[in-house]
């Protein structure tokens, strides 16, 4: 099952209050000195206002492009092995980063892609997931999404990572090679996501 997130009609009054009643309760927390706050409130109010409405516009923007797939089932009886097995695909994988794999949790899982569209490293690569309120999704799932429908990497290359024991990040990633090459993964990286990838991620 796969579901597309597109834009709709503008902000409504709804989601206005509602955006003010978070911003109110976050401000009441804050701590901010009085005398300073009034000063910028007077002196950099229209400013303060465009920086919010950006922060806001960023992480619409960041959730626009959504893709998510629900796989009724992810058999995490499987060992890492096997799940790479079941996708059919030719492997290009470190066999020591393949027993790392973790294993995640749930019969099922509902798997949220999103692409970038220009180059990132891992660490960034995590902020990313942070913005749109996602975890990187383990492989297994990843794995489900394409063992359930081989030919969606095809046109959305996709990937997650997590970090091993060393603290070193390690990726599993699916895509297409010639037009006639299924291929999987999965590895140490040590380099950049480029821009043609998706990435997979579950709610948190």
């Amino acid at each position: 099952m796969e579901k597309t997130m597109s834009p709709s009609k503008t902000i409504t009054g709804p989601q206005i209050g509602k955006i003010n009643e978070l911003l109110a309760a976050a401000l009441r927390k804050a701590g901010l000195q009085s005398e300073l706050t009034q000063v910028v409130i007077e002196q950099q109010g229209k400013l303060l206002v465009e920086d919010l409405i950006a922060a806001i516009r960023a992480r619409v923007g960041a959730v626009s492009n959504l893709i998510i797939r629900i796989v009724e089932k992810v058999d995490r009886t499987r060992s890492p092995q096997e799940a790479l097995d079941a996708t059919g695909r030719k492997q290009y994988i470190d066999t020591d980063v393949v027993k790392s794999l973790p294993r995640g949790t749930g019969d099922g899982a509902e798997v949220v892609f999103f692409k970038i569209g220009e180059s990132v490293s891992d660490d960034n690569l995590e902020k990313e997931y942070e913005r749109r309120g996602l975890i990187p999704a383990d492989p297994y799932s990843l794995a489900a999404v394409n063992e359930v429908d081989p030919a969606f990497a095809d046109t959305h290359p996709n990937g997650t990572h997590w970090k091993d024991a060393k603290d070193n990040w390690c990726f599993a990633a699916f895509d297409q090679w010639n037009d006639d090459n299924r291929n999987v993964y999965v590895n140490r990286d040590h380099y950049v996501w480029y821009a043609h990838w998706w990435f997979a991620g579950l709610r948190k």
